[in-house]
């Protein structure tokens, strides 16, 4: 752990495990943090923050120290890259060529952002100020405070990034709590940011059970905001936990069931990767996962065909074989919650299509699995199952098509496969969701926002708009 600058052991020496769950092997163990070791966090984080040594910090320097974050994770690249996919299972060129490369850029980019940050003047029509006198009003922009920054497994590096970036920019400081099943991206972040120069207590990290650290993290009264990415489960406790304490901000990454719309006169050839990479990258392991295939019926078949032929020919092994193409689930006792949605779903009328075992010895491998005949009401239709399997829907027109999306609690991405643009934008208008890509899946990039509608969470991470996440808005009006 790192508190104030130093690197300590929990303070009863409580450690625990982190699996490689290719193998099932150990890997390392880490400090098991609790709620004394949160609380001197916390207050490290307090003190670096009214000590003005960062928020007060010239703009151009915390982007030289950001981009200087950057640049030692580019230095570092092949070691993040492999220790990411140890760590979580994804396959090496998943972390070396899409993630590390992401998360570099969300201090990249956060690094311009924080030279930008300004208020505004305002012409107001306040009619009652003295004679001969008039108003001048103007808005100031401070950072929010001590932030919380409680992170997932699926993509443990850059969804990190996505948090640390805006919110150092902003001149916040952080308590990071990572996932207890994918730690140690993390812990070698916090190292890099040390050698990059930020100041001691600006950015802590308590690693340790969500049920222990992060709970004591969202109760805690001198936590100004907490941003948290995971399950809607623990979202929805994160949310009361802020508002049984000190009333915190709260900004919420949940859980997703996204659509995929394939139009009849989709290109075939572009989408049947497209849709199957959509579910089984990261072994569907993906917030945004297009885990609902909502097909028209005239090509239904063939596009089924065509996507579990790609999954039945992924090659599947442990993440650092340079041939894998999806690696295992993060972990056992997840790979068999994945199965069981799969399984549920048959039991009650659903067809297995293809996939739909578990394979290896570490019990933590997932077949590309599709499932048909589903119904709306079923679990495996409305659920975040978070694993390679992909749901077919077969529609007749675009209204269908709609109330087939539209029908989830959910509301974070999308996606539409056709080559009719000229209808596309009014479908993408009418899908409740945060993001709808076209003729694609899957599509990032540090400067365009990404969030949810519905039970999917609350705000915006990427983009200009993110660091807003982390600044409080003061307005001044004088007399003059």
């Amino acid at each position: 752990m790192f508190i104030n600058g130093e690197w300590v052991d929990a303070y009863d020496g409580s450690t625990f495990e982190t699996i490689d769950p290719g193998t099932g092997t150990v890997i390392n163990e880490l400090a098991k943090g609790g709620i004394t070791e949160i609380n001197d966090a916390v207050d490290a984080a307090r003190a670096a923050l009214e000590s003005d040594q960062w928020h007060n910090m010239l703009p151009v320097e915390r982007a030289q120290i950001l981009n200087k974050i950057a640049d030692i994770m580019e230095d570092n690249i092949d070691e993040l890259s492999e220790l990411e996919t140890l760590d979580q299972g994804k396959p090496l060129y998943v972390s070396r060529w899409a993630e590390i490369p992401g998360a570099i850029d969300q201090f990249r980019y956060f690094a311009g952002v924080a030279r930008t940050i300004e208020g505004q003047t305002i012409t107001s029509s306040i009619s009652y100020q003295p004679q001969g006198k008039k108003t001048f009003s103007y808005t100031l922009r401070h950072p929010l405070g001590v932030v919380a920054c409680i992170t997932p497994w699926n993509s443990p590096l850059v969804l990190t990034a996505m948090k640390l970036a805006p919110a150092l920019a902003a001149g916040c400081t952080i308590v990071l709590k990572p996932a207890t099943l994918t730690s140690l991206t993390a812990v070698r972040l916090v190292e890099i940011c040390q050698q990059a120069g930020i100041p001691e207590g600006v950015l802590n990290l308590v690693t340790g059970s969500g049920s222990t650290v992060g709970e004591a993290l969202a109760m805690h009264p001198d936590v100004d905001k907490v941003s948290f990415t995971g399950s809607t489960e623990i979202g929805r406790r994160v949310i009361k936990a802020a508002g049984e304490s000190n009333l915190k901000k709260v900004q919420v990454e949940l859980g997703g069931k996204s659509a995929q719309i394939v139009m009849p006169d989709a290109d075939l050839n572009l989408t049947i990767p497209g849709v199957a990479n959509a579910i089984f990258f990261n072994g569907g392991q993906v917030c945004v996962a297009g885990s609902r295939l909502i097909v028209h019926k005239s090509i239904a078949d063939q596009l089924i065909e065509g996507v579990a032929k790609y999954g039945r020919e992924m090659v599947m092994g442990h993440g650092l074989d340079p041939k894998t193409q999806m690696g295992p689930l993060v972990a056992k006792s997840h790979a068999e919650s994945v199965k069981k949605y799969v399984d549920d779903a048959v039991s009650v009328g659903a067809v297995l299509i293809s996939g739909g075992h578990l394979l290896g010895s570490s019990g933590c491998y997932m077949e590309p699995t599709i499932v048909g005949s589903v119904e709306q009401d079923m679990t495996i239709f409305q659920d975040e199952v978070f694993g390679p399997v992909l749901t077919v829907s077969v529609f007749e027109d675009d209204e269908q098509a709609l109330v087939l999306a539209n029908d989830s609690n959910y509301g974070l991405a999308a996606s539409i496969w056709t080559e009719g643009l000229a209808n596309t934008h009014r479908i993408a208008d009418s899908i409740n969701a945060g993001t709808v890509w076209v003729n694609s899946h899957l599509m990032f990039d540090s400067a365009l926002p990404i969030g949810g509608w519905k039970q999917s969470g609350w705000g915006k991470e990427s983009g200009h708009q993110a660091v807003s996440n982390y600044l409080k808005d003061k307005t001044v009006t004088a007399i003059i």
